[in-house]
């Protein structure tokens, strides 16, 4: 049967080398700066003294932001437009005049975050630059040659920077060898197919809970966290190799219907967590709805 090549967008996360934290850190607080001044300018003119109100667009927030590079070292004007547009999809997506403000500093400081436009991040050499500023990531190779779209950079609860960006594949059509299968869930075995495969429990928060604990008592948040990030890369590797087994295999995946949800208010609360019912589900259907189609 001949090949049918189809294109799709598959978006990468590469971290970023630590010597580019500082200079992030301060662009994040920029992008603070203009989501809130959208924000405080989309209400005003949503809820006026008097008057009819208006929601105001993107375009509208470009028009009224133009000129303010001049008050930023860090960001250009490509960003302000690109968060003026992000901001612009959040409040007509959740239906409310004001959003959550975005705080730069304290306890409840809001995770960084810059978007960019996809001619912003250009090669240079064995690193890429981004407003000036030359940034270096890891697995840089899997951008070599690739084409790819607007994206961001991202921060995790640890404080590290991870680059988020969509790149076009190519993908080769193939059809799995075995007809459909079953899946059961429990938190012995997280799945049991109907063909007698399993996916043990890997108890990944369950094992390391007891020094997420110390750390805890400590007051090692940093520590903490990275603990809790380790349990989750453990659990998401795990549920992806065996999700990846399946669509692999089988062109029906029926699973059963387990409600997480409630089970997290009983007392096996900590286990229903740590099996992951929900991300293995997301990964069925996520692969699933590819048409059967792999990376060519």
């Amino acid at each position: 049967m001949a090949s049918d090549i189809q294109h799709c967008v598959r978006t990468l996360r590469l971290k970023v080398k630590r010597e580019g934290y500082p200079w992030l850190n301060a662009a994040a607080i920029e992008v603070n700066q203009v989501w809130n001044y959208a924000n405080a300018t989309s209400y005003k003119a949503a809820r006026p003294f008097a008057g009819k109100g208006k929601w105001l667009s993107a375009f509208d927030l470009d028009k009224l932001t133009a000129g303010a590079t001049e008050y930023f070292d860090y960001i250009g004007s490509e960003t302000i437009q690109r968060v003026n547009a992000e901001f612009a999809i959040r409040r007509k997506q959740f239906k409310k005049a004001k959003l959550r403000w975005r705080v730069s500093q304290g306890t409840k400081r809001s995770l960084g975050w810059i978007p960019f436009k996809a001619v912003q991040l250009k090669h240079k050499g064995k690193s890429l630059r981004f407003s000036g500023k030359a940034l270096r990531v890891f697995e840089r190779e899997l951008l070599e040659g690739a084409s790819w779209k607007s994206g961001c950079f991202a921060q995790d609860a640890v404080g590290d920077w991870w680059l988020c960006v969509p790149v076009e594949c190519e993908l080769s059509q193939s059809v799995a060898p075995k007809e459909a299968v079953g899946i059961d869930l429990g938190l012995k075995d997280i799945a049991a197919t109907s063909d007698g495969d399993k996916l043990q429990a890997g108890r990944f928060y369950r094992n390391i809970e007891q020094k997420i604990a110390s750390a805890q008592r400590r007051g090692h948040k940093r520590q903490a966290k990275r603990l809790h990030r380790t349990a989750a890369r453990g659990r998401k590797e795990a549920l992806h190799r065996f999700s990846r087994k399946i669509v692999n295999d089988y062109q029906i995946i029926k699973i059963g219907d387990v409600s997480s949800l409630k089970l997290a208010k009983t007392r096996m609360a900590k286990s229903v967590l740590d099996a992951g019912w929900g991300m293995l589900k997301t990964q069925l259907q996520y692969k699933g709805q590819q048409e059967r189609y792999h990376r060519h």
